[in-house]
């Protein structure tokens, strides 16, 4: 009776956490949910305390099915694993429809890292208009964010020496 509420509890507590609005909610949830159908399986593989499956202490009529505890560790296996991406995904992700303080014109500064160019992407001359106007747009972009963090910049001009 303990073993199958606990059952309950568990995916109880997956479902209204998957519910919930949030990236790490959901991945709480269902890792909680995993968990849950885990004991589920071990539950039904196993109506009686039985022997270990080692077929030098028990006999087949007396030894526990292995199969539900194989399967027992291949999901907890596989539960792992896609926790493992779902918070590298929660990490990496930029929106995961909550509020923020942040301005959209900052999140694109900080994702400007993430983005690839692809077909695109070249070696840039620094003497070109692309590089000039480069240079302004990111000069622009940091005048724009400047309360939130300091920005060095460099003023000297050829032929000054201190």
């Amino acid at each position: 009776m303990i073993i199958a509420a606990i059952i309950a509890i568990l995916i109880a507590g997956g479902v209204y956490m998957i519910m919930q609005r949030g990236m790490f909610r959901l991945i709480v949830g269902l890792t909680l949910l995993s968990h849950g159908v885990n004991l589920l399986i071990l539950a039904a593989g196993i109506g009686a305390w039985r022997f270990e499956p080692l077929m030098d202490r028990a006999t087949t009529d007396q030894a526990a099915d292995p199969l539900p505890q194989a399967f027992v560790l291949t999901a907890i296996v596989i539960s792992m694993a896609s926790t493992a991406v779902m918070l590298v995904l929660a990490a990496l992700g930029r929106d995961d429809d909550t509020r923020t303080t942040e301005t959209p014109e900052r999140s694109a500064q900080k994702l400007r890292a993430l983005q690839t160019m692809g077909r695109e992407a070249g070696h840039i001359d620094p003497d070109s208009t692309r590089a000039t106007k480069r240079t302004q747009r990111d000069d622009a972009a940091r005048g724009a964010n400047q309360h939130y963090g300091p920005t060095t910049k460099t003023s000297s001009t050829k032929g000054e020496s201190k």
